[in-house]
């Protein structure tokens, strides 16, 4: 994970939400991030990734919803 991204995790306190997301959706996030070419765009979609951890119920604009887990 680049050192920015783990950074703006950690100072927004969602290290924890972003660890809890599917691994593609983690995996995505990092290449979406990292592909973009302008410096103001990766902070765009960076603060979009943290818009969308805080919120939950989103993952790259599109309503998402964790699967529960079944009775152990």
């Amino acid at each position: 994970m680049p050192y920015h991204v783990e950074q703006a995790l950690g100072a927004a306190g969602l290290r924890e939400r972003y660890d809890q997301r599917p691994w593609y959706q983690r995996n995505d996030y990092l290449g979406w991030i990292d592909r973009a070419q302008r410096e103001d765009t990766k902070a765009k979609r960076l603060r979009q990734m943290l818009d969308e951890l805080r919120a939950g119920d989103l993952y790259m604009k599109m309503p998402w919803r964790p699967k529960r887990k079944g009775p152990s």
